[in-house]
């Protein structure tokens, strides 16, 4: 015995899937996510039809402005790049881009035909760093359904579903459970959306994930966890 550490399959599965096709995930993802906010930011700021403000609910009473709420929002940026990276091979890489893409292009049709705000802030966030800068990025426009819960939602159940398939450990799959929670919780406790905002996103997530675990390569069933090629593990493209 060397002592060696061997690792468990699950985590190996998950290193190798990781490896695969590197550069081309980073690159991809960022580019997509570029693509994206081309899209978003060419809808908001030339709306065809007059923005009907997004109604408030008791939900939204409950839940107040929580400054601490502005980080678990940010990190949807680096959530939603999980279940692309550990894709297993680059088919299931292209149609996995080819339904997110699907669900965004479907988001921003909404926001072109029936663009949405939410009602007009009453608290002074001058005091909050990062605050001013979120809110000339993510303007108060394209409320629902919300982009980050749909885009989150997709995601979460995609990587559950991986997770599920490698055998990885319940602790992990309620991780990922906990992180989705706190993205769509962080975008009505910071005011960037109101409780209907984050259902119409929920429902519209889920739809498209639902539908990208359906058809898919391997179908329903999904593909067996056995790790690529040893040329493909150790490919740095």
């Amino acid at each position: 015995m060397n002592g060696a550490v061997v690792p468990t399959p699950w985590r190996a599965e998950l290193w190798s899937r990781m490896r695969f096709c590197f550069v081309i995930k980073t690159v991809g993802i960022t580019a997509f996510t570029w693509l994206f906010f081309i899209g978003y930011f060419h809808v908001l700021r030339n709306p065809v039809y007059p923005a009907t403000p997004m109604p408030l609910t008791v939900v939204d009473e409950w839940i107040g402005f929580q400054p601490a709420a502005l980080w678990p929002y940010l990190t949807l940026w680096l959530y939603l790049g999980f279940a692309p990276a550990l894709q297993r091979t680059f088919a299931q890489l292209a149609v996995y881009g080819l339904w997110a893409a699907a669900l965004c292009v479907t988001g921003l049709t909404i926001f072109y035909f029936w663009p949405t705000t939410v009602p007009p802030r009453l608290m002074d966030v001058s005091g909050y760093p990062g605050f001013g800068l979120l809110q000339g990025v993510d303007a108060p426009g394209n409320a629902c359904p919300s982009m980050h819960v749909a885009v989150a939602i997709f995601s979460a159940i995609c990587l559950d579903d991986l997770l599920r398939r490698v055998g990885a450990p319940r602790a992990l799959r309620l991780t990922n459970i906990a992180w989705f929670v706190a993205i769509a919780y962080s975008t009505v406790a910071t005011k960037q959306h109101v409780a209907l905002d984050v259902v119409g996103g929920a429902v519209l997530g889920t739809a498209f994930a639902w539908l990208s675990l359906r058809w898919r390569p391997g179908g329903r069933g999904g593909m067996a966890v056995a790790p690529p090629p040893a040329a493909d593990i150790i490919s740095p493209y």
